[in-house]
């Protein structure tokens, strides 16, 4: 279910994260938050900028991460258009995994 914010709020950081963390990497079956890929979130009234990496720079599923962000995050209310920057630098590593996942992939 995606958050619903009213007109007079606008996007939230808090709501477009929580959408996020509903889309879930392919391959792995970690949502992309907790997966650590989410660098960063902006809002500007009705813009969303979405700051990303993947899990390497060869990931195969580049496209489909990015389509699957674009899609959730227009739909939260209040958004009119939203940005994605792409980013390798600093490079993913496992410990930007959530603990709560880490145990699950052996990294605890």
């Amino acid at each position: 279910m995606t958050p619903k914010l009213t007109k007079k709020s606008g996007p939230s950081k808090i709501t477009v994260m929580t959408t996020l963390r509903q889309i879930m990497d392919p391959e792995l079956h970690i949502n992309i938050a907790d997966l650590g890929l989410i660098y960063g979130v902006d809002i500007s009234p009705t813009t969303v900028t979405v700051t990303f990496t993947l899990t390497s720079p060869g990931c195969i599923l580049a496209g489909t991460i990015h389509k699957l962000i674009e899609k959730a995050v227009k739909k939260v209310s209040g958004v009119k258009e939203v940005k994605l920057e792409l980013v390798w630098d600093p490079a993913w590593t496992s410990d930007k995994i959530a603990p709560k996942y880490r145990a699950e992939f052996g990294f605890d």
